[in-house]
């Protein structure tokens, strides 16, 4: 038996670990005010450290580990999120497909300005996500509509049922991840318990079991994409992939990462095998496309893609929270023009990314698993570290990458992002700015850790962890 009584006499101390980590979590989700800082920090760190021991303790008892990871989500099965309102939109967004409306061509301001409530709890659903989030068209590709369509199937009029309905499929997503992550860590020939520095991080359970982010669908596509692409099976892979783009967009930006990967000759002299290659890889980018034009298809219109790209604009031009590159070009803009030069640095730095994307993508060697999921974790790093936005949950892609790597610093940055929510925290109570010393604290821990590895260690890509 798991917990007989020699493994109980053996691990007191740890099994003590478990029951405060338990207690821990309830406070979390039950009896946390997102502006209470000081309480938010300690039992955050508290649950961190806790985690760190407990994955070291018991890295040889997988079957443990697992109970632990699906015990503590499910402390937060009742809970409403305290540290995000989008779950408002999700539930609104779920209803009104019900309602038969495409969801892209209307603001929930639209409908409210006018009196009008197609839905249930439609009042609470508009106070509960804010002005901001009302006043734009939604941006949440269709495989996310779906979970909310779900939702709303089996929640039409209750908030509280919508959220443990969502947060149940956040969970399932978990398990999946779980279980193509153990299988690519055997396939690549990495210790198992790595997937749990992902699974049980309370970062991943509070962002995305507790605050309803779908990152973590996101990421079970992805993950199980990469493990059909490792065994051969790159049709299905290019299916999959084309899935987790249609639940969050941000996998389109290792689409060129998959170039060598497709191209590498077996011998120097095999050319007829590579041109083989070539072929096969357009055919992968043609599936993910037509997979992902298919499933936006039921919601296709001109208004549809005018109000999309403009809401993905936004993103880019318009939204600034927890930068990091951005912000000290925001600066030397303010110093040479007096003014927030968002509106030109936001379109320059998605031509940066691609640049340095495509520049990974030819000049760099990503023709084993280790090393293509290296160069898509060293992609992505660079998007977060020169956009405008990065909220607390965008990590979770990161640190899942980072699993099957050896970097830690997306690890690091998992624990350090917690300061994030401290952003507006200011001694001047009338200043709604972000505290930069607190995004400068966050970043210099992250950037130091990266840059030791990177650098300075020299981090191995096939050393194991």
């Amino acid at each position: 038996m798991l917990l007989n009584p020699t493994f109980l006499k053996l691990n007191k101390l740890p099994l003590l670990m478990v029951l405060f980590s338990v207690l821990f979590y309830w406070a979390f989700a039950y009896n946390l005010v997102r502006t209470d800082y000081v309480k938010l920090i300690m039992l955050y760190c508290a649950l961190f450290f806790l985690f760190y021991k407990l994955v070291q303790r018991f890295k040889s008892n997988i079957s443990f580990l697992t109970y632990l990871a699906f015990g503590f989500r499910a402390t937060f099965i009742l809970a409403i999120p305290n540290l995000s309102q989008d779950f408002y939109r999700f539930i609104w967004d779920g209803r009104i497909i019900l309602e038969g409306i495409n969801p892209y061509l209307f603001t929930v301001e639209d409908f409210i300005s006018q009196d009008k409530f197609p839905v249930a709890e439609a009042l609470e659903l508009r106070a509960g996500m804010g002005d901001l989030n009302a006043s734009h068209f939604t941006n949440y590709p269709p495989i996310n509509q779906l979970c909310f369509v779900i939702s709303a199937v089996f929640a039409s009029k209750s908030i509280l049922g919508s959220v443990v309905v969502m947060r149940l499929i956040i969970i399932a997503a978990d398990f999946g991840t779980l279980y193509f992550g153990k299988k690519l860590l055997e396939k690549l020939k990495l210790p198992t318990h790595n997937i749990f520095w992902y699974i049980l991080n309370p970062f991943i359970i509070i962002e995305l079991t507790g605050n309803l982010h779908f990152e973590g669908v996101m990421i079970f596509f992805l993950v199980w994409s990469l493990y059909l692409l490792f065994v051969g099976k790159w049709q299905w892979a290019a299916v999959v992939l084309a899935l987790s783009v249609s639940v969050k967009l941000i996998p389109l930006i290792f689409l060129p990462l998959f170039f060598q990967w497709f191209n590498k000759r077996t011998t120097l002299e095999n050319e007829a095998s590579t041109s083989l290659n070539l072929t096969k890889l357009i055919a992968f980018y043609i599936i993910i496309a037509v997979t992902t034009f298919l499933l936006f298809a039921p919601f296709y219109s001109s208004e549809f893609i005018n109000n999309y790209s403009k809401t993905v604009a936004l993103w880019f031009q318009n939204f600034e929270f927890n930068g990091s590159l951005y912000y000290i070009a925001r600066e030397i803009g303010y110093l040479f023009r007096g003014y927030n030069e968002i509106a030109i640095i936001g379109k320059v730095t998605p031509i940066i990314v691609v640049l340095f994307v495509l520049g990974i993508t030819f000049f760099r060697k990503n023709r084993t698993p280790i090393e293509l999921i290296t160069a898509m974790l060293l992609a992505l790093s660079f998007y977060y570290f020169t956009t405008t936005t990065v909220h607390p949950w965008y990590v979770a892609t990161l640190l899942i990458l980072s699993v099957f790597t050896n970097y830690k610093f997306p690890l690091v940055w998992s624990c350090a992002i917690i300061l994030s929510y401290l952003a507006y925290i200011n001694l001047n109570k009338a200043d709604k700015s972000e505290n930069l010393w607190i995004i400068a604290l966050e970043y210099t821990i992250v950037y130091g850790v990266f840059i030791w590895e990177l650098y300075i260690k020299n981090t191995p890509e096939t050393e194991s962890k």
